[in-house]
C-alpha cells in the first residue's frame, strides 16, 4: 500500500465527492464547510504557510486535510479540514497528513486544531495537547528551527 500526499490547488480532487458523502453520513459537516468555502472562494487555502492535502492510498483519494492561519490567533496556524475515509484508518493515512502539512509550517509557530471527540487520541499520539480557548481544542508548540 502507497500512501501519497499531494497540494490541492485548483480544483478538490477526484473522489472529492465520495469522501463528502462518507463524511456526510457519519454525521461530519466539514467536508460541507470545505466545498462550500472553496467554490465561493473564501477558504483556498493560499496564504502564506497554508496548505489543503489530498492523501491518495494507491491512486484513490484516501483523506483530506489543511493548514490555515487561525482565524483567532493570527501568529497561530490551524489544522482543519481533516477527514479520513472509514475504510483507510489506522493504517497511517492521518498521520501522514499531519505530519505532511506540519513540515510544511514554519516551525516558529503554535498550530492548534479543535479535535473531534472520537479524534482526541489521534491528536495526542502526534503531539498536540489539550489546551481548549480561542475555538481549539488542542494546540502543538513548534520550537524555532
Amino acid at each position: 500500500m502507497e500512501i501519497r500526499t499531494e497540494a490541492v490547488v485548483e480544483d478538490l480532487p477526484n473522489g472529492f465527492d465520495i469522501l463528502r458523502a462518507e463524511a456526510r453520513s457519519e454525521g461530519f459537516r466539514q467536508m460541507e464547510r470545505l466545498a462550500t468555502d472553496w467554490d465561493a472562494h473564501t477558504t483556498r487555502f493560499d496564504r502564506d504557510g497554508e496548505a489543503l492535502l489530498a492523501a491518495l492510498v494507491d491512486g484513490v483519494l484516501a483523506g483530506i486535510g489543511g493548514l490555515t492561519v487561525d482565524p483567532v490567533v493570527p501568529t497561530a496556524f490551524r489544522m482543519r479540514r481533516f477527514y479520513v475515509r472509514p475504510v483507510f484508518r489506522r493504517v497511517g493515512v492521518g498521520r501522514q497528513l499531519v505530519l505532511a502539512l506540519l513540515a510544511r509550517a514554519r516551525p516558529s509557530e503554535m498550530i492548534a486544531v479543535n479535535a473531534a471527540p472520537g479524534s482526541v487520541r489521534f491528536w495526542e499520539a502526534i503531539g498536540f495537547a489539550p489546551d481548549q480557548r480561542d475555538g481549539h481544542t488542542h494546540i502543538l508548540h513548534r520550537a524555532n528551527s
